[in-house]
């Protein structure tokens, strides 16, 4: 067994390894030897398990019970339900570790497994390496066998209820969306229940995409990857917002009134101005990643805030905005992080809060984001077979080093494997998108020879 661990939990096709039945008995009972003792002895000890709309969930889900119940402790079923809302229901109910069943923007035949703490954190390395051990560790499962009072499956009363009401905490009192058209694209996933929920009980004239999932269409041509039917809605109803989730719930793509699809980093950008305005923006700071556009930083040094760049995946995000005293900060794929309310990225929670800020300021989304120029930016995913250091391949590197020098001050590039897919991202920007493509061809060409 290699590595089980990526930038954001376990992840692979479901069925094969490391996303099969055995292996989430033995994630299942890992987890609960880590966390086991993190709560009164008085108390039973459980981990809470939700999962996305995707067929292999269920599979999954019972394995992972199965592991946890082997340990003594109990397993907790919240059903289908948003990635953040396992890890708010982990945080407030008492239980040692909430679980995560989702590959989140992936194809429904992909499928991952996350892990939370009892505060609602996702897990350091450290943890993280600790459940791989214990997973390759064969005397963890004879540890079990001693066990007579095994744990039982119990269903969580109420999960949907319990974190559209954690949604609504953060929201002004008497905070309306009447008189509002907004779009919302819930990707066929986890977002589909909720969603729904809280924008019409909170007022607004709602029209619903993609909200009628059958364990297959989860991501397929809708939610944030692909926002061009909710563009085009948006359009066609004459709507001031539209509003795209990922398939599991923890990431939010935007749409303004005019059909323009808006990144994360503009979100991002023109939520930190606006909080600034307001007095709220903690410590001045806003934490982004290494993949952000130039044009956030530019607009941030011009509005005079403070840009923390960490490494990719919201988790080191976090540990960015944990140790600057952050209350805002998140990626541009969409992952949004409000540490003044949540502990993890929340697609939900990020459109209420860009909404706020609408309101607040009395602008249209259009007037908002327009605090943030992008500049001309090219993405190509290559398949590749392994990863070997890009530094160590001299091809490669020659050809981002030509790169660069032509670009000057006026762009970047940026090479870097997927933590979750056999992928390697080259990424461009510069001063016009015929430059930037024209970069990012070359590099891509070169890494297809040499790694693909």
């Amino acid at each position: 067994m290699g590595k089980l661990f990526g930038t954001d939990g376990v992840r692979g096709k479901a069925n094969q390894y490391p996303i099969t039945p055995e292996m989430a008995v033995r994630i299942g009972r890992a987890t609960a030897h880590l966390f086991s003792g993190f709560q009164d002895n008085n108390q039973r000890q459980t981990v809470i398990i939700g999962r996305d709309t995707r067929i292999s969930g269920s599979m999954l889900e019972l394995a992972l019970a199965s592991g946890i119940c082997s340990m003594g402790m109990d397993a907790t079923f919240a059903g289908v339900l948003p990635t953040p809302g396992i890890a708010y229901l982990a945080a407030s109910s008492g239980a040692n570790a909430g679980i995560v069943i989702s590959a989140s923007h992936n194809p429904f035949f992909d499928n991952g497994i996350k892990i939370f703490n009892n505060k609602g954190f996702k897990l350091s390395d450290e943890q993280e390496n600790r459940i791989e051990e214990l997973v390759l560790d064969e005397n963890n499962a004879k540890r079990s066998e001693s066990i007579q009072h095994t744990g039982r499956v119990i269903q969580m009363k109420n999960p949907v209820q319990l974190y559209l009401d954690f949604l609504k905490q953060g929201l002004p009192v008497h905070f309306s969306l009447k008189g509002m058209k907004i779009v919302i694209d819930c990707a066929n996933g986890a977002t589909f229940q909720v969603a729904e929920k809280i924008f019409r009980e909170l007022g607004a004239e709602l029209v619903v995409l993609f909200s009628d999932p059958d364990g297959i269409n989860i991501n397929h041509g809708c939610g944030s990857q692909h926002p061009e039917v909710l563009a085009k809605t948006v359009l066609e109803k004459d709507a001031d917002i539209g509003l795209a989730f990922d398939g599991d719930g923890d990431r939010l793509i935007a749409v303004d009134e005019k059909g323009f699809v808006a990144t994360g980093d503009q979100i991002l950008g023109a939520c930190a101005v606006s909080m600034k305005k307001k007095g709220i923006l903690t410590n001045n700071i806003l934490v982004t990643t290494i993949m952000s556009n130039i044009g956030l930083g530019v607009a941030l040094e011009t509005h005079g805030i403070d840009h923390v760049k960490a490494n990719v995946g919201d988790r080191y995000v976090m540990e960015e905005m944990i140790q600057h005293g952050a209350v805002i900060g998140g990626e541009d794929s969409g992952h949004m992080i409000y540490l003044d309310q949540h502990t993890t990225g929340d697609g939900i929670l990020a459109a209420l809060r860009l909404i706020l800020c609408m309101k607040q300021e009395n602008r249209s989304l259009s007037e908002l984001l327009s605090v943030v120029s992008v500049f001309p930016q090219k993405l190509i995913n290559v398949d590749v077979k392994g990863k070997p250091e890009i530094s160590s391949l001299p091809d490669i590197v020659r050809v981002i080093e030509t790169a660069e020098k032509d670009l000057g001050k006026k762009g970047r590039v940026l090479v870097r494997y997927s933590g979750t897919q056999p992928m390697c991202r080259v990424m461009v920007e510069g001063p016009t998108a015929e430059i930037t493509q024209k970069h990012c061809e070359k590099i891509a060409d070169i890494v297809k020879e040499v790694l693909g």
